[in-house]
């Protein structure tokens, strides 16, 4: 008995110790963490370090914790607060100068075409720009063209060798192994579900990635063009025939400027900034000035733009950082129209779009404040299906050149597992009140009826989306149908055939907007704001792991992104109007 009691009270005794430390934890939170005053100074004859070696987003987000607001966070490490920093540093005194300093920039080819032309504003401050890489990868290239001096190591790799994409295709796979998916697709270039219906690449499909890579490319060519004083045919030529593979090589070709070690790249920082040799370069880094930046830039205008963010794929749902859910939407969109502040409504979408229902839930919420206020949307890397779908009926629509659209077409997919239950023994019985009362069985294939009844949803659907499009547009549905079949454009293209209005950034939809609302002067009220429950709270200080964050660890970065892109593809519930987002640009 005494040996029980003793149990029991080291246990309790764990307990309450656990306890008191989880509470010091959130009282050392509230005292040191996030605190929004506390910010870098930034010294004289400082440099900017402009390493974008983590995922950039175009929005940072706004958090909230329920019951535990001294723990809300409200970083500054999006693409904006990035390029608002560059803009902020142009004008800084003690900014003497940015390093782009082994960069692996972790962004996409729109979001880094938008950084690219930060940077070319910014060098007409006449301060400096240089840059200095061991490894450039050809995205990493695009954005250093804009340097003034460009380095490498003598022992440096440099990729410059155009554009790719690579594809899996599982038709053969599911043949072998019994498990498969049942597809209804409209649109012949509906290329998210053709891995499940064939082993190799249709036609249509590599002629609508050939268009936009080739668009891509031209975009990316002709800015390096202007900027290292090079014709594209000279560009095309060293990418064919690998005339950069090495730093001599890339030098000879006029891609960099100079080979040399990062002391050396160093020491001609020094002697730009006009310090000695043995001192020290004082440095900040992109993140901490942001956050400094976002302390000095504030506009006091009564006035307010409304910049929603809708980036990731649209699911059923709440959403969340990494979703657009109809629910974080329906909300933001909400308190827009009935904030008297808020003059206009930007719509910044990146997103290769998802569940059907999910996006005709947040087209609605666009059209209900469009009629109190104006709406524009800027589209980023990506505003495909889904993501074109919340896009279309806005007052104007403007799009990046390097933007990738379109893909109005609609699929739907049911995984079944009737053959590899069949391999494994495994019989299904059903027993039913009526006769559609089976409307799909995962160990059943779908019948003739059930197949038509799928069929006409995807008809209506897409019928509907053409409709949406149509009117949103001011077009004809036989114009629609023309641009359509799932059919993928590049906002260079989607501008010529009539899908967006104009080119051009978030700053150039921000000024449509004012000129709509009639307004000179704004501030910028962004959405959404995400809530995080306690479990999250507990990752945040090292007690709890989340699932995602366990198998990441034990699975790795790389197989993770493939397990949840299957994972993602056997969730999804509904019709989809969805790009597909997992061909990676190379």
């Amino acid at each position: 008995m005494d040996f029980l009691k003793r149990v029991l009270s080291t246990v309790t005794g764990i307990f309450v110790f656990l306890i008191i430390c989880f509470f010091c934890l959130i009282i050392l939170g509230a005292l040191f963490g996030n605190d929004p005053n506390e910010v870098v100074k930034v010294k004289p004859n400082a440099v900017l370090e402009l390493r974008l070696d983590f995922p950039i987003k175009d929005y940072a987000g706004k958090v909230e914790y329920d019951d535990y607001p001294f723990l809300n966070e409200n970083e500054k490490n999006g693409l904006f607060n990035i390029i608002d920093a560059i803009n902020y540093a142009a004008t800084d005194d003690n900014i003497k100068g940015i390093s782009i300093d082994n960069n692996f920039i972790d962004a996409g080819i729109s979001q880094t075409k938008a950084l690219r032309g930060a940077l070319l504003k910014f060098k007409e401050s006449g301060k400096f720009i240089v840059s200095y890489s061991d490894i450039y990868t050809q995205k990493d290239y695009y954005l250093s063209s804009v340097a003034d001096t460009i380095y490498i190591n003598p022992a440096g790799i440099m990729e410059f060798k155009g554009l790719y994409s690579e594809r899996l295709y599982f038709k053969d796979f599911q043949e072998k192994s019994g498990f498969k998916m049942e597809v209804v697709r409209l649109g012949k270039y509906k290329e998210a579900v053709e891995p499940f219906l064939d082993s190799k690449m249709s036609d249509n499909n590599r002629e609508q990635i050939s268009a936009y890579l080739n668009s891509l490319w031209d975009e990316i060519k002709k800015d390096i063009s202007i900027s290292r004083n090079l014709s594209v045919e000279q560009l095309d030529i060293i990418a064919d025939s690998l005339l950069a593979r090495t730093p001599e090589m890339a030098k000879a070709t006029s891609l960099i400027d100079k080979i040399g070690y990062y002391d050396e790249y160093m020491n001609g920082i020094k002697k730009a900034v006009g310090i000695a040799i043995n001192e020290d370069v004082e440095t900040v880094t992109v993140e901490d000035y942001a956050q400094y930046a976002a302390t000095k830039m504030h506009n006091y205008s009564k006035n307010k733009i409304a910049v929603i963010y809708a980036e990731g794929e649209i699911i059923y749902g709440e959403g969340n950082q990494n979703a657009v859910g109809q629910g974080t939407m329906s909300k933001s969109l909400v308190e827009a129209r009935e904030d008297n502040r808020v003059k206009a409504v930007v719509l910044r979408v990146n997103s290769p779009g998802g569940s059907a229902l999910a996006s005709e839930l947040i087209w609605r919420e666009v059209e209900l404040t469009k009629q109190v206020k104006p709406v524009i949307v800027s589209m980023g890397d990506m505003a495909t299906s889904g993501g074109y779908y919340i896009s279309c009926n806005a007052d104007k629509i403007i799009a990046e050149p390097t933007t990738v659209t379109g893909s109005i077409g609609v699929f739907g997919i049911l995984p079944n597992g009737k053959g590899l239950a069949d391999n494994m023994g495994i019989n299904a019985e059903q027993v039913a009140t009526n006769k559609n009362a089976v409307t799909y069985s995962f160990f059943e294939p779908l019948n003739d009826g059930q197949r038509q009844f799928f069929q006409e949803s995807i008809l209506g659907t897409y019928e509907l989306f053409s409709k949406r499009v149509a009117d949103g547009r001011g077009i004809s549905l036989e114009h629609v149908e023309s641009v359509a079949q799932g059919r993928v454009w590049t906002g260079a293209d989607a501008l010529k055939n009539g899908l967006v209005d104009e080119l051009g950034g978030l700053d150039l939809a921000l000024q449509r907007a004012a000129e709509a609302a009639s307004i000179e002067d704004y501030q910028i009220k962004e959405l959404p704001i995400f809530r995080r429950n306690l479990e999250e709270i507990l990752e945040k200080f090292g007690l709890a792991k989340t699932k995602e964050t366990i198998l990441k660890d034990e699975l790795g970065e790389e197989n993770y992104k493939l397990m949840k892109e299957v994972k993602a593809m056997a969730q999804r519930k509904g019709i989809q109007l969805l790009f597909p987002f997992s061909t990676e640009i190379k």
